[in-house]
Order: C-alpha cells, then sequence, then structure tokens
C-alpha cells in the first residue's frame, strides 16, 4: 500500500490560520507486511536517526490501528519524503493525515475525507494546513464545534508555485511567541478585509487581485524579523512578476504565485540574487491524499 501527502502553504498572507493550498510536492510512505517491525526512510529526513527512533508518523498510526483491529501485525514502513522538515511547507500535516488514512486503508476501512480530516484536528488544531492535505486545492477552513467547516476551490494549471526554501528553519512555536498579544482594531479589520478579497479572488479566479489582496498585518512582519532577508526575498519576487508572495505558514519558505510563463523568469531572478537558498518551480495538486493499494 502507497500513501502519499502534497505539501501545503499556510496563512497566505492575511488568511492567518484559515486560508492554505496544496503544492505539487509529496511525502509518500509505502506500507508491507513484514516478520518484524522495521523502518527505512529516503529523502528529506533522512540523515537525522531521531526521525526513526521517534517517529510521529508509527505514533499516529498504531493509536488508529490498535483501535481499529485485533490483530498483531508487523509492517515495514518505506518513507520517501520531499517536503523539507521545518520549513512552513506543512510536514507535519502530511505526516498525521498519512498516517490515520494508512491505519483505516490496511485494514480495509473505508474513510471519508471529511472524516479523515476532523480527525487529524486532534493532532493539528489549526485548520490551515490539514485541510488543503487532505483535499488539495485552495481552501478557506475555520473549526466550529470542533468540526472543520470548509470550501475548496481547484487551481488553474495555468498558475504555478515558486517556493523559496532558506537553509535554516524558524520554529513555529518561537515563531508564535514573536506575535502580539492583542491585535489594533485598525489592524484586525485590515487583515478581514484582505482576507475575504483574497478568497474572493481565488473563488472568482482574479488573479490580477491577488497582489493587493495578499497584505498582511498580523503576522508575517514579525516572523520574517527572525531571518531579515525575507523581506527582500518577498520584494524581488513580486518585482519579478509573481502575482503574490507570502510566507509559508510560520516559515521561513517564501511561496510566490505566478503565471506558468512567468515562472521561469522568476525563478531564475531568485536563484541568482540567493544562491544559497533552494528555489524551485512546482504545480499545485487539486487531489490531495493518495492512497493506492
Amino acid at each position: 500500500m502507497k500513501v502519499s501527502v502534497p505539501a501545503t502553504s499556510a496563512n497566505l498572507g492575511p488568511g492567518f490560520d484559515c486560508l492554505g493550498l496544496a503544492i505539487s510536492m509529496k511525502n509518500q510512505v509505502i506500507i508491507r507486511p513484514s516478520k518484524f517491525h522495521s523502518v527505512s526512510l529516503k529523502g528529506e529526513g533522512a540523515n537525522n536517526p531521531a526521525l526513526k527512533d521517534n517517529n510521529m508518523f508509527i505514533s499516529i498510526f498504531n493509536d488508529f490501528y490498535h483501535n481499529l483491529s485485533y490483530k498483531k501485525r508487523h509492517f515495514r514502513f518505506e518513507f520517501q519524503n520531499e517536503i523539507p522538515l521545518s520549513r512552513g511547507l506543512g510536514s507535519s500535516s502530511a505526516v498525521i493525515v498519512s498516517a490515520i488514512a494508512s491505519a483505516y486503508a490496511i485494514e480495509g476501512i473505508k474513510l471519508e475525507k471529511d472524516k479523515l480530516l476532523n480527525l487529524a484536528l486532534a493532532y493539528e488544531n489549526h485548520p490551515d494546513n490539514i485541510t488543503p492535505a487532505v483535499m488539495g486545492g485552495f481552501n478557506v477552513a475555520c473549526v466550529q464545534e470542533n468540526e472543520v467547516r470548509y470550501i475548496h476551490k481547484e487551481i488553474p494549471k495555468s498558475l504555478k508555485a515558486v517556493v523559496v526554501v532558506p537553509n535554516r528553519a524558524i520554529s513555529t512555536q518561537l515563531s508564535r511567541k514573536t506575535l502580539p498579544f492583542k491585535y489594533s482594531k485598525e489592524d484586525t479589520v485590515f487583515n478581514i478585509s484582505h482576507s475575504s478579497l483574497l478568497t474572493a479572488a481565488f473563488m472568482a479566479e482574479d488573479w490580477e487581485m491577488l497582489k493587493n489582496a495578499s497584505h498582511d498585518q498580523v503576522h508575517q512582519k514579525y516572523r520574517m524579523k527572525q531571518m531579515p532577508e525575507l523581506f527582500d526575498v518577498q520584494k524581488t519576487a513580486l518585482k519579478e512578476g509573481a502575482l503574490m508572495s507570502t510566507l509559508s505558514g510560520s516559515g521561513s519558505t517564501l511561496f510566490s504565485m505566478a503565471y506558468g510563463d512567468d515562472s521561469k523568469n522568476l525563478e531564475k531572478a531568485l536563484k541568482l540574487r540567493f544562491p544559497h537558498f533552494k528555489v524551485f518551480v512546482a504545480d499545485f495538486d487539486n487531489v490531495g491524499v493518495r492512497i493506492e493499494i
């Protein structure tokens, strides 16, 4: 059995903890019956032995599998990770979603995506990453009565993601601590209006509106101060043709969107200016979690 989950970019500027989209870069795990438990890891994190010994996927998988099955079985888990760790591209959400989906699939129990999403909420209490990880595409989501309420929109193939991954991480926990305890009414209204406009632009496919709609006053400037060169990355991206450029999740990755014809020139300009960062173009993922048996 093979389960794959795409990378995600959350917040998208003003949509703090509620907006997110899926990018065609994935983590996948192949699970095989085995005489004894074993784990192999390739790609991102392969050089970190702690990920094998203290594997969040195995822990969540076992929690669900033991509740679903009375059998005592062993498996070989083969991980192939493309999503960078601790870079704001949803690596934790990918682990959570794939672990739950795998436990159900290995027992042959059909799991609707809505139920999978709400089960994942117990491990990730903000819906901005887990929703696109499950559903793919662009999503606006909130949590109401311990359930995720969301609206999903596919992203056209004519658009591309241009991703800049710095050579160091920003801790999500530390990043949240940099945020103000209180916000002014002006900043609050600013973000509500821009988040609403950004959502409407995605739904209407008014891509020229994204640059104006993606401004933020709640989190980006506080988080990006931990890595000041990100301001230059964002400025360069917008100058070189990005439709929008925002901090991905809590960082340190900078996500930009561009028309397909402009994406290669944007990638080239960013690579030239920031040679010590990883820069690449990717498609958007409109499917979300995939299970192949």
